[in-house]
């Protein structure tokens, strides 16, 4: 354990970003599988929803932008063809 006061508000802060980002990556990854388990008639009209989640993810701070950007792109492209 840590001996300084401020090591120790570290540890705090870190263990409550871990919980809301595990909430917030759950929450994206489950949007993510429901939508690639969507039948292919109704892909179009979830895709709004699914991008949210991945908007929402990254305005936390929870994925990186760039990982947003990939996820958002692949779905889309899924989606075309």
């Amino acid at each position: 354990m840590a001996n300084i006061r401020s090591a120790e508000k570290r540890i705090h802060q870190t263990a409550r970003r871990q919980k809301r980002n595990r909430g917030v990556r759950s929450r994206l990854r489950s949007a993510i599988k429901d939508y690639r388990n969507t039948p292919d008639k109704e892909k179009e009209k979830r895709l709004p929803a699914t991008i949210s989640e991945i908007d929402i993810a990254r305005k936390k701070g929870t994925i990186h932008r760039n990982a947003a950007a990939r996820y958002k792109s692949r779905l889309a492209r899924k989606a075309k063809g």
